[in-house]
């Protein structure tokens, strides 16, 4: 069984009816590549099996902070303007860290990789 095939003029009363293109999009073609290429790509790309900045900085987050201060905040991103994003659970703390964030800045930009960050900034959460 075939499908049903409609004119040139019912397939565009159809489309303006549906408020569809008349034209289907064309699609582009790309090349072939393999698996192992299109996983090291990925891999480059999203940073897996490298240690990224985030990480490191969760690594040494008792000893930027303090293990009191640590035990009720996390950093948890470095957002797009290279701001530390730090998600805080008790009020005290937050106000610690945000009176010390200064400080806590120069520890962070000493850590390797870490440099780029530019500010500390602090959430309730």
């Amino acid at each position: 069984m075939s499908a049903h095939r409609f004119s040139k003029m019912a397939e565009r009363l159809i489309s303006d009816f549906r408020n569809l293109p008349a034209d289907p999009p064309k699609m582009r073609k790309r090349e072939t590549k393999a698996i192992g290429e299109v996983i090291d790509s990925l891999q480059a790309r999203h940073g897996i099996g490298r240690v990224t900045p985030e990480q490191t900085i969760r690594d040494h987050w008792p000893e930027t902070v303090g293990t009191a201060n640590a035990a009720y905040s996390h950093a948890v991103r470095i957002d797009y303007n290279r701001r530390l994003v730090v998600q805080v659970t008790h009020a005290v703390v937050r106000n610690e860290l945000f009176l010390h964030r200064e400080a806590i800045l120069v520890r962070i930009q000493k850590l390797p990789g870490c440099a780029g960050v530019t500010e500390l900034r602090v959430v309730a959460g």
